[in-house]
């Protein structure tokens, strides 16, 4: 069974992670993102009811 041999894919496997890893994960990290975490806490929303007119 052809599938069950890993040579060409265990390589190719291999191959594609580490350039993954090493070349564009670190370029990928160096964006800055746009909404940074804030160190405040959360505010909880007000729950008014809306008023509807028909009622």
């Amino acid at each position: 069974m052809p599938q069950l041999n890993p040579n060409p894919w265990f390589f190719i496997m291999i191959t594609s992670w580490l350039t993954y890893s090493l070349i564009i994960q670190p370029k990928l990290l160096t964006f800055v993102t746009m909404n940074p975490p804030s160190s405040k806490p959360p505010a909880a929303p007000r729950t008014t009811p809306w008023p509807w007119p028909w009622t």
